[in-house]
């Protein structure tokens, strides 16, 4: 793994270090695992994080506490898509602040999509929030991978796939449906979802296909079988909200199980 380094524009609310100090570089590494090729020529391989104990880093959506990873696979050849396959996450509570994310050790499954046939060079570099009692951004440069041709599944990799989200269907939901109502710039979204429990206290955490629509921490709670999650939408750049129904996501976290729910329509 080349040398992790510390951005110099920091994220808001992050503690400012200087770039070429960089003294929490050694709390994560990462590298690319090479996995195996599908029938339909796609590749399957992997993000691999390992962090130090009492660290953690971040969910694609780690709530208000965390920074949500970013991806760039620019310098890459013949890859024409990659695919982040999230695995079930872990919920923390810190300093009455709740974040999602991943401790310990973390395989994200990618999957590849050639250009066209030939060999394919995974390459590029990750911006990645990591947290102890304080929280800090590293961009890190991913060492260059040319993607094998074999068949054979990876059993880490094929692991990781396997601690996917159950879908809505695999996990018993009979009905989600979502109310929304105006309120001034805002939008209250009130989600409610008929499914047995996931175990345990259960979050919700909403997500939409637009970027510019900020969404708050859900408040959550169960009554039998009824889920009901309400959380506030903010337009960052102002102006009106046009939510796309279609594009909202719903991620039930709970002790036993995650469940995603794709689409959420009106009552």
């Amino acid at each position: 793994m080349k040398t992790s380094r510390l951005l110099c524009t920091l994220c808001a609310g992050l503690l400012p270090i200087m770039a070429w100090s960089n003294p929490y570089a050694d709390n994560l590494a990462v590298r690319l695992l090479p996995g195996w090729q599908q029938n339909d020529g796609s590749h399957i391989a992997a993000l691999e994080m390992t962090l130090k104990a009492g660290w953690k880093t971040y969910w694609r959506a780690p709530g208000d506490a965390g920074v949500p990873p970013v991806f760039s696979w620019t310098d890459s050849q013949n890859v024409a898509r990659v695919q982040v396959i999230w695995p079930k996450p872990e919920v923390f509570l810190q300093n009455g602040m709740q974040s999602i994310g991943y401790s310990d050790r973390v395989i994200l499954p990618l999957r590849v999509e050639p250009v066209s046939g030939g060999a394919v060079e995974l390459d590029g570099h990750l911006l990645v929030g990591i947290c102890e009692d304080i929280c800090v951004p590293l961009e890190v440069d991913l060492m260059a991978l040319t993607l094998p041709e074999t068949r054979r599944r990876v059993p880490a990799i094929a692991a990781a796939l396997a601690e996917r989200p159950f879908s809505g269907k695999d996990a018993g939901m009979r009905k989600v449906t979502c109310e929304i109502e105006p309120a001034g710039k805002r939008m209250n979204l009130r989600a409610v979802i008929d499914m047995p429990s996931t175990g345990g206290t259960e979050v919700v955490v909403l997500e939409t296909r637009d970027p510019s629509i900020w969404v708050s921490e859900a408040k959550t709670h169960r009554i039998g079988n009824q889920l009901t999650a309400e959380a506030q939408l903010v337009p960052m750049a102002g102006g009106a909200i046009m939510l796309d129904r279609s594009g909202v996501n719903l991620t039930v976290i709970g002790d036993h199980s995650v469940v995603e729910i794709s689409g959420c329509p009106a009552k």
